[in-house]
């Protein structure tokens, strides 16, 4: 399928790794000019060089003016994305019991405030041209609450819930606004979480896998590129009807309907 997006710029946030990573390899083979983020330099440049048309922002997303710094620095968003994938690294686990003010202003940068910003920097661009995409990479938590994942699940469910207003107002723009929620991908988070619940429970983390594994219908972790190929379809002209919608990547894990 021609997703028809050839020659469109991108700016995916935190995708030197990971399902963000997944995200702008799977838009530049549509033909879209990648803005690839992160805070490693080294990671940032390889990954904006193995891909055509690349370009790389070195940033951190939870300092203050990041979305500045992105829009300002990167050549190819002089005139503002096409699209904005948003996505950053969750926070550290805890339990709602445990949940106090420093643990709940992290949740909010990292998830939320730093997410709005880049989306206000993005939108006039789009509103003007009559044409945009924004995509969250969220979370099933966003659904069902994950145990042990407080933090988490209280910044995706705000960001979904700023998204779904959002997609709303854009939507006669010609904008564009959907989540995707993943559920157990095999990345770098997902091992760092199966090895803590491993530790917690006095489990291997080969039987923690099993265990999830049996709640999943297809049995198994999904991979980082089935996540970004449905991303890289909300962001094309076929999913121009799709907006306002939480999209599941998760193998059928979640059972609520």
């Amino acid at each position: 399928m021609d997703l028809g997006i050839a020659g469109r710029t991108a700016v995916v946030l935190a995708s030197t790794d990971g399902l963000g990573a997944a995200v702008a390899r799977a838009l530049a083979a549509e033909g879209v000019k990648v803005v690839v983020t992160g805070r490693d330099p080294e990671k940032v440049r390889r990954v904006a060089d193995s891909l055509p048309g690349g370009a790389g922002v070195v940033c951190d997303l939870s300092r203050p003016g990041a979305a500045d710094e992105i829009f300002d620095t990167a050549d190819i968003l002089s005139d503002g994305p096409d699209i904005v994938v948003l996505n950053g690294p969750g926070p550290v686990p805890g339990r709602a019991t445990d949940l106090d003010e420093t643990a709940l202003h992290s949740a909010v940068d990292i998830l939320l405030a730093a997410n709005i910003g880049v989306v206000n920097r993005a939108l006039p661009g789009m509103r003007r041209r009559r044409w945009g995409r924004v995509v969250a990479i969220g979370s099933s938590g966003v659904e069902a609450p994950l145990p042990g994942l407080a933090t988490s699940n209280l910044g995706r469910a705000a960001l979904a819930a700023y998204l779904k207003t959002l997609a709303a107002e854009v939507a006669v723009d010609g904008v564009t606004v959907n989540m995707v929620l993943p559920g157990r991908i095999a990345t770098g988070r997902v091992e760092s979480l199966d090895q803590l619940a491993a530790a917690n429970s006095g489990r291997t983390v080969e039987q923690v896998r099993a265990a999830s594994r049996s709640r999943i219908p297809v049995g198994r972790y999904g991979r980082p590129d089935e996540l970004g190929a449905v991303a890289a379809f909300l962001c094309g002209e076929p999913a121009s009807y799709v907006t306002g919608g939480l999209i599941r990547c998760d193998g059928g894990l979640l059972g609520n309907l």
